[in-house]
């Protein structure tokens, strides 16, 4: 099993300039292979294989001598880079591979060579011991290092670890919990748990703002708009530090306490071209906490259901199963006219959810508890892929499939 781990290092002034020439040479090449694929397409019709980018390696390095100031299989993992990202797009999983910019976040890959002395990490190349903040101890073998820069000038190691254990197999035996998330409240669970939005953003929006006001009046192309630029890039990258830890903590925390868990598959893209909740959304980070629920979930042998996005988890009584016609956001609270039932909307929601997760995983079937379809004509459902675990298993009472 892989995993991955993030370290901070501290390179010192000889090394942060290496590691720019470095960073320069693999971004070169990085554009140019592109730019040679796009060409020979646009011509041929037909692309070029990683064998070939990387073998035109040598023949660069006797025209442009300045590419020997990177390490060598940095080179050569540019063009496994480049060919993987074009079959991730042929595949549908992403969109065509775009030109590498010199601003912004600049990365580089070792695939060998890299091992840790004591309190640092050996870089091979020109580079040599950099010290690293080694706040957790890992178990495995040493597959690939990312060494990257982010904007606000932080230097950072990923550390991609082969463990030797096989991946757990799922199981269902155990708590379940359904989960809906807001924006009043980040994520509401079926039993009843309720953990606030922290609004990352909001808490640095004025700082952020002050800064970029001073960036607005420096001249461009000065020396004193690129401090202000770095500057705007530290409040970033410290909301985006916040927020991403905050999550993985929550996440951390559900994942330890339960054996099932059901959320919402959410349209986070579509849902962001809303003009008024546009910031908000972006700002919560559903996807990226969704992301945290599933590999940590598999990692520990647990079951992760996504459920249709055109359930009505909100609109359905839990208890009868009752259905309402339409309402609006505002309204929180609401009683059931079948039963009678008090619900809060969130609440109620989750625990919709959870049911419908069990469900499916209890008669492997995509239809909805309230006997009609969910999902528009013409969409695909997540659910299609749900794996049965024992037909007609019965859901027990206390939210477990038995």
């Amino acid at each position: 099993m892989y995993k991955a781990y993030k370290y901070r290092i501290y390179p010192t002034d000889d090394q942060k300039a290496s590691l720019a020439k470095a960073f320069g040479c693999c971004r070169w090449y990085w554009n140019f292979a592109l730019n040679l694929c796009q060409q020979t397409y646009l011509k041929t019709g037909k692309g070029l294989s990683r064998g070939y980018i990387q073998s035109l390696l040598p023949g660069l390095k006797k025209e442009y001598p300045w590419l020997r100031d990177a390490y060598s299989q940095s080179l050569q993992v540019v063009a496994l880079n480049l060919s993987t990202a074009y079959k991730n797009c042929f595949e549908k999983r992403a969109q065509l591979p775009r030109f590498k910019s010199k601003h912004g976040r600049q990365s580089l890959s070792y695939p060998a060579n890299v091992k840790f002395e004591g309190d640092s990490i050996k870089l091979p190349g020109k580079i040599g011991l950099v010290y690293c903040h080694r706040h957790r101890e890992f178990e495995g073998t040493i597959k690939t290092v990312t060494v990257s820069q982010n904007s606000d000038g932080q230097y950072y190691a990923s550390v991609l670890v082969e463990d030797g254990k096989e991946t757990p197999s799922q199981s269902t035996e155990g708590k379940a919990v359904g989960i809906d998330v807001g924006l009043t409240h980040f994520a509401i669970t079926s039993d009843g748990s309720k953990y606030d939005n922290p609004r990352h953003f909001a808490k640095h929006h004025r700082n952020l703002k002050r800064k970029q006001q001073k960036l607005s009046r420096k001249q461009k192309g000065s020396q004193n708009r690129t401090k202000a630029q770095q500057k705007v890039a530290k409040v970033y990258g410290k909301t985006a530090r916040c927020r991403e830890d905050f999550l993985h903590k929550l996440s951390r925390k559900i994942v330890n306490e339960n054996q099932v868990i059901a959320v919402e598959n959410l349209n986070v893209k579509g849902m962001v071209r809303n003009p008024k909740l546009a910031k908000a959304i972006s700002d919560v980070g559903w996807g990226m906490f969704t992301t945290m629920l599933k590999y940590k979930a598999e990692w520990e042998g647990k079951t992760y259901i996504e459920v249709d996005r055109f359930f009505a988890s909100s609109k359905t009584c839990h208890v009868c199963l009752n259905r309402v016609d339409s309402w609006s956001l505002d309204i929180r609270q609401w009683q059931c006219q079948h039963c009678g039932t008090c619900h809060d909307r969130d609440i109620n929601a989750a625990q919709n959810i959870r049911n419908e997760a069990l469900r499916i995983l209890s008669l492997g079937t995509s239809d909805t508890a309230w006997g009609g379809s969910v999902r528009q004509p013409g969409k695909t459902s997540v659910l299609l892929d749900a794996v049965p675990v024992e037909s007609g298993s019965p859901i027990l009472a206390n939210g477990r499939v038995g």
